[in-house]
């Protein structure tokens, strides 16, 4: 059956991914490393994500004695906020999050840290079937010996490891998409590199 090109976007509740920001709390700040990069990257995927209608989950790890989001990520319309203890985001409360979501198919995850809850997060959503795009430029560790480490062993499991300008074109996917200007404008500055080019 041959389709126009433009039913994808005739679609808008047939929604095919969800964003996980992961633990990005003010506790943080000065232990991860880039970590002001990352937020400033982590914050361009949130906007991404709400013009595009593309629903957010995002938890806090400990958050009575690793404090709240950073008030720099704006967090309006986030589906869900939770607070964990676990290190995966994979909790009964996102599980069942997703389930609402209709037709969701894969996660982008940015957040920290890279070799904890964002490695053992990815690990568990993919066990569930799901495609998990890793945003290397908005994901960090203390370390950056880790953080490369957890990258490089994901990218291994069949995770998609990419960078913040590539996912968010690939979900306009054609310049006719109604916000491509838009996604066009957040991205028109290139993002901070967050120490992925140095050594290790």
């Amino acid at each position: 059956m041959a389709h126009r090109k433009d039913d994808y976007f005739r679609q808008p509740d047939t929604i095919k991914h969800c964003v996980f920001c992961c633990d990005m709390q003010e506790r943080f700040r000065p232990a991860i490393k880039y970590f002001g990069d990352i937020i400033s990257v982590g914050q361009r995927l949130l906007q991404g994500a709400r013009l595009l209608g593309i629903p957010v989950i995002v938890t806090e790890q400990y958050p009575k004695g690793l404090g709240s989001t950073v008030q720099e990520i704006d967090l309006t319309g986030a589906k869900l906020v939770l607070p964990k203890t676990k290190f995966s985001m994979v909790l009964p409360e996102v599980e069942a999050a997703l389930a609402e979501i209709p037709g969701v198919r894969s996660v982008v995850l940015f957040g920290v840290e890279t070799h904890v809850c964002i490695q053992q997060t990815a690990l568990e959503l993919i066990g569930r079937g799901l495609e998990v795009h890793i945003v290397a430029d908005a994901t960090s560790s203390r370390s950056m010996m880790d953080r490369m480490f957890a990258l490089e062993r994901l990218a291994r499991t069949g995770i998609i490891v990419t960078t913040s300008e590539a996912i968010l074109l690939q979900l306009v996917a054609d310049k006719e998409h109604p916000k491509f200007k838009e996604i066009q404008n957040l991205i028109k500055a290139s993002a901070p590199e967050s120490g992925l080019l140095s050594k290790v």
